[in-house]
């Protein structure tokens, strides 16, 4: 069975989408959509721009998404039979499986990278990437850390992201080394996605989601959140909007995918992360690029 995956922030790069923007009339007219939907010229950001302003989250996850979507558009979808996302990846295989449209994605897509950016503005904080050391690990020292800090990212065995409050997460980093870890780096981001800290952002973004048209999917979406397949718009709206404060369940829900019959999982988007990750996860299988 092929499954089609989609990455999230930290895929983009300048320049990102210009071969496919003129490959074809039908996706540069998708694309030129989106500076009319976001109010502002994000392709010049996109194909021309600099690192700094690509890297504004703001920036960086509608560029991600609308990438994403054009390479989807480029390859009619590929027959796939099941879809996941990691993170905001999410949102693209909701386009996938047609529970949203190109432009009522983005747009949730957009708001969604607002109030995750106000939530970081308004109570600064930081994630950490953890290596080599079991999950049940890193969750129960977690667990052990006066402050806020949670697993965020379960990325695949041995690579866990943490996030919460700077002086907790720079705690569990130092105790985590002690157990074992053999790194534990803070990242260049100046917010705890996928923490308990990001409940502003879940609000905002639960307000647009209700009023968004979910249409049903036509193939199952195995969600960060439950790491199973889902079809109902119902359920997989309040998968979404759970999204923003629990954990990307990234390794559980591959290994659920192929539990479900995936042999093949084509990455779609910017970048080969997902390709590297479920490579780890379980190396039977086989991975490719979309484009």
């Amino acid at each position: 069975m092929k499954a089609l995956v989609f990455p999230g922030q930290g895929s983009q790069f300048i320049g990102m989408g210009k071969e496919l923007y003129d490959s074809r009339k039908d996706i540069k007219d998708l694309m030129e959509s989106a500076n009319e939907i976001l109010g502002f010229d994000i392709l010049s950001i996109m194909f021309n721009g600099v690192d700094e302003d690509l890297k504004k989250t703001e920036v960086t996850q509608p560029s991600i998404f609308i990438h994403s979507v054009a390479a989807l558009k480029a390859v009619n979808g590929l027959g796939a039979e099941m879809v996941a996302g990691h993170s905001l990846g999410e949102f693209s295989a909701l386009v996938a499986n047609g529970v949203l449209s190109f432009d009522d994605g983005l747009k949730l897509v957009s708001e969604r990278a607002k109030a995750m950016q106000a939530a970081c503005d308004a109570n600064p904080s930081s994630m950490a990437a953890i290596l080599g050391l079991e999950d049940a690990k890193v969750e129960e020292i977690c667990a052990q850390i006066s402050g806020i800090v949670v697993p965020a990212n379960y990325n695949c065995p041995g690579q866990l992201v943490i996030s919460g409050e700077t002086a907790a997460v720079e705690e569990a980093c130092v105790k985590l080394k002690e157990a074992g870890a053999k790194r534990a780096l803070l990242l260049p981001v100046n917010g705890a996605f996928h923490s308990p800290l990001m409940q502003p952002a879940q609000e905002r973004l639960a307000a647009a989601i209700e009023q968004t048209k979910f249409r049903n999917a036509t193939i199952p979406v195995y969600q960060n959140i439950t790491t199973t397949a889902v079809t109902n718009p119902e359920e997989i709206k309040q998968n979404l909007i759970a999204q923003l404060t629990g954990p990307v369940k990234w390794t559980q829900s591959v290994q659920n995918m192929i539990k479900d019959g995936a042999t093949n999982f084509i990455e779609v988007g910017p970048g080969k992360t997902l390709q590297g990750l479920i490579k780890k996860i379980d190396g039977s299988v086989d991975v490719a690029s979309a484009i």
